[in-house]
């Protein structure tokens, strides 16, 4: 070895310190940092997290090549199909179509629901008059409801704050609706709407309480307005029935018999033909029984 490098060899084992001992305090710190250096360095996505992109028309071995999965030929492997096309025919969604009373069936309605706590609100403000009825029109003016199409339903919620006696003439109402407005001292009426009949009324041009089947009482006269259109009375089995029914409080109940139910089709127990039939045998076994 030259003499030089020898010496530069010495000087550089002079320089280098000895190795010091690790505070005892500062081996926890060490350890945790290799640790999480660690976790550090496995950290991966999870499994579903990605997903490779199919590359399409880049040879046989990939399985999407040649016709990329879209096949030989035909309308599907040139352009798009749109969904329920039938080859021209008529769509199986109005050949069989959907049945019933669902979102966009031609019997289903669209009812403004409207709750107590709101009506109360309207009245505590000055915007309702709970001495006159308050009606659709009236709830429309005061902005207390809007856009509506079908009718109103009246609902409970709120109900523990209703103190005004109310006499509401509304399309339909809950059976606790109905309950609470009572107990107040008002009154609920639900009668027939048509969505012609609700515009009319709004344009003053037809009697939101009115018609040829309401009830007049005696003494009274049906108010001679000269309104352009008069209020439709309900023609299908399901309205009549509903405006029928006393416990719906329809203003049709007056024309239902008493003991006898609002359905059109079944007929009350004992009101039929076989019980005509029974009470005018017992009658006449009755009347050979007497001695005078």
């Amino acid at each position: 070895m030259p003499p030089r490098l020898f010496n530069i060899l010495r000087v550089s084992q002079q320089i280098v310190s000895p190795p010091t001992e690790i505070s005892p305090f500062l081996v926890p710190f060490l350890f945790a940092q290799q640790r999480g250096a660690h976790i550090l360095a496995s950290l991966a996505d999870n499994p579903s997290a990605l997903h490779k992109r199919i590359r399409r028309g880049r040879g046989p071995s990939s399985g999407k090549g040649k016709t990329s999965g879209r096949g030989h030929k035909g309308q599907k492997q040139h352009g798009k199909v749109p969904r329920g096309f039938n080859g021209g025919q008529t769509k199986d969604e109005v050949v069989r179509g959907k049945r019933g009373d669902h979102k966009f069936s031609n019997f289903s309605m669209d009812i403004k629901p409207l709750n107590l706590y709101k009506v109360q609100d309207w009245v505590d403000q000055g915007r309702l008059d709970p001495s006159k009825p308050i009606t659709i029109k009236e709830l429309q003016q005061s902005r207390c409801i809007s856009n509506v199409k079908d009718g109103v339903k009246l609902l409970a919620k709120g109900s523990e704050d209703l103190k005004a006696p109310l006499n509401v003439v509304i399309s339909r109402a809950s059976a606790k609706a109905i309950a609470a407005i009572e107990a107040a001292g008002g009154s609920v009426t639900t009668r027939y709407y048509t969505p012609f009949a609700i515009r009319r009324i709004m344009q003053g041009k037809m009697d939101p309480v009115n018609s040829l089947q309401s009830q007049i009482k005696e003494g009274e006269q049906m108010p001679r307005k000269s309104f352009y259109n008069r209020l439709p009375d309900p023609t299908s089995r399901k309205d009549i029935e509903y405006y029928r029914d006393p416990a719906h409080r329809g203003y049709l109940s007056h024309l239902v018999p008493a003991g006898h139910g609002p359905s059109l089709f079944f007929k009350t127990p004992g009101t039929g033909k076989m019980a005509m039939r029974k009470t005018s045998k017992s009658r006449a076994s009755a009347g050979d029984n007497r001695i005078w």
